[in-house]
């Protein structure tokens, strides 16, 4: 029996969808499967990106020996830039995923100093005494990877996103074989995408969407159409610029990340655009409405991507007409959903047709497909990863169907270390993770004290107490002044901002008389007497600063 154990540390991607990062440790060295980051929800106000906490790495920064990724959408590459920052490895992708990985290294300045190496489909990378190897797989991007980590513990196979389609838009289908090979030859443990694990049946392929295109643009040949999709699903880009160019249609881009996106796959020979079929968007005025399909972002809701402005009117070039007939070509990711329908209901009061029903494909595998891989490969173990936790318990039941018994399916948590080999696994500890939070050029430093006051003065405001003091005597020359904002309406609750002041004016008095001058002090006891006072008139919590200014 193998006595060997390789170490899994999940530091992100459990619990939740988006953020996946997992760390594979043996002995002194340390390969990371992607790098991902995940979008702010409604509650983290201000915040733009989320990134995974690797304190855990910059700990081993000795041990790293590089970040293998699986494909190029933001939950799997977003949070390079922020990582690189704090430790440095090569890189190891496909064509289209590292093509995109450039663009935000250049983009954060950290081309020169990351070392970058493109992966082959089949090819094996050595780094010590582990080996990763690409297998290729579908997903709704190009060139999506499957991998299978080899150590002297055993083969693990992480299968990153995926689905099994036997007819792609680009490329080959999924190399089903390789998994079954894999299986024969033994795998310690399958870590399978589990996002769409409550699904029965198969995903369809994406090439089902080519018809469903055709069909809305011949029934609306007298209408302009505008698509929302992901900006990185560059398949579907492809059929609808095969679609727009079969009926005569002018192709417009829009959104800074799917002209970001095309152009890469553009470069990588891994879209193909017909001659004079793409327009700049200063030259759509130039033909019929009729004659012309935009392709934008905003299919998830976002408040700046393009769509979103079109609907809010505020688009700079592009105005919404009922004339106009937009394509959803996507569904809503968990969370987004009072988003999309927003910018739904801001389309339809614009007079604009919707369409939002089936004319998307999920890019990840069903009940069925899960179930053939786990059969191709026969694991020991079952890691269900990528997905909140029901998602996870999901694929445990699949994996139960097919006869796996509860001690092999092991459901992590972020931040577990799970020793595995072929003669047991167990968690044996815990590592430091979590999320940061990006906002502007700041990593790290917005916490939850932070997000605490923004949630506070987003819903109660905020009150201000002015003091002008002399520096000599430490007199008050002037005030307490107290104004508010998104409190309560000045002009209406004059009486109200009346008796706080001489309350406060009161309370500074009787301080005074006491020989109290430490400024904290002072903010403290106005913080205190204030709070009371509004929370008892108001039913209200605004946040109290104080602001003293010597002269």
């Amino acid at each position: 029996m193998n006595s060997e154990k390789i170490k899994v540390i999940p530091l992100g991607g459990l619990e939740q969808i988006g953020m996946n990062i997992t760390a594979f440790e043996y002995e002194d060295e340390i390969i990371v499967v992607d790098c991902g980051l995940s979008f702010p929800t409604d509650d983290m106000l201000g915040i733009d990106l989320v990134i995974p906490d690797v304190t855990y790495l910059k700990e081993n920064q000795a041990k790293l020996k590089g970040f293998f990724i699986t494909h190029g959408h933001e939950d799997h590459i977003g949070a390079l830039p922020y990582v690189l920052r704090e430790v440095n490895a090569p890189i190891f992708a496909t064509t289209l995923t590292m093509g995109l990985i450039e663009h935000k290294l250049k983009e954060h300045k950290l081309d020169i100093n990351t070392d970058r190496i493109i992966v082959d489909f089949g090819c094996v990378v050595k780094v010590g005494k582990m080996s990763v190897e690409f297998i290729k797989t579908n997903h709704s991007i190009v060139d999506a990877a499957a991998l299978a980590i080899y150590s002297p513990a055993g083969v693990i196979v992480h299968t990153g996103d995926f689905k099994v389609d036997y007819t792609p838009v680009y490329g080959d289908a999924i190399d089903l074989q390789r998994f079954a090979e894999l299986g024969k030859k033994g795998v310690l443990a399958l870590m399978c995408d589990s996002t769409n694990a409550e699904r029965p049946g198969f995903t369809a392929s994406e090439k089902t969407l080519g018809k469903t295109f055709d069909n809305i643009f011949h029934e609306h040949q007298n209408r302009r159409i505008l698509v929302a999709t992901f900006a990185s699903n560059v398949d579907r880009v492809q059929q609808i610029i095969n679609t727009a160019h079969s009926y005569g249609r002018k192709v417009v881009v829009e959104g800074r990340s799917m002209v970001n996106i095309i152009q890469t796959a553009v470069e990588l020979n891994r879209l193909s655009i017909p001659e004079n079929t793409l327009i700049d968007i200063d030259e759509l005025n130039n033909y019929p409405d009729e004659k012309t399909v935009i392709i934008t972002t905003g299919s998830q809701g976002e408040s700046m991507a393009a769509l979103s402005r079109m609907a809010g009117g505020i688009h700079k070039k592009i105005k919404i007409s009922p004339m106009d007939t937009i394509i959803f070509s996507s569904h809503p990711i968990p969370g987004n959903e009072k988003a999309v329908t927003k910018v739904i209901n801001d389309l339809l009061l614009k007079g604009a047709e919707v369409i939002f029903q089936d004319a998307h494909v999920s890019g990840h595998a069903c009940r069925e497909e899960i179930k053939l891989i786990y059969t191709l490969t026969q694991p020991k173990y079952a890691i269900p990863v990528h997905g909140e936790f029901k998602h996870l318990k999901a694929q445990e039941e699949i994996a139960k169907e097919l006869g796996m018994t509860s001690d092999r399916i092991i459901i992590l948590r972020s931040g577990s270390v799970l020793e595995i080999g072929e003669d047991g696994a167990e968690t044996v500890g815990e590592v430091p993770c979590g999320a940061l939070y990006v906002d502007g050029l700041g990593v790290g430093d917005v916490g939850t004290t932070v997000m605490r006051e923004r949630q506070n003065l987003a819903e109660d405001g905020i009150v201000i107490v002015t003091l002008v003091i002399d520096s000599y005597t430490g007199e008050y020359l002037a005030g307490p002044t107290i104004t508010s904002r998104g409190f309560i309406y000045m002009k209406e609750a004059e009486d109200l901002l009346d008796e706080a002041t001489v309350l406060a004016t009161e309370k500074l008095d009787k301080l005074r008389g006491q020989g109290v001058t430490d400024w904290n002090r002072l903010k403290g006891a106005l913080r205190d007497v204030l709070g009371d006072f509004f929370r008892k008139k108001t039913k209200r919590n605004p946040m109290i600063v104080s602001v003293f200014e010597e002269v």
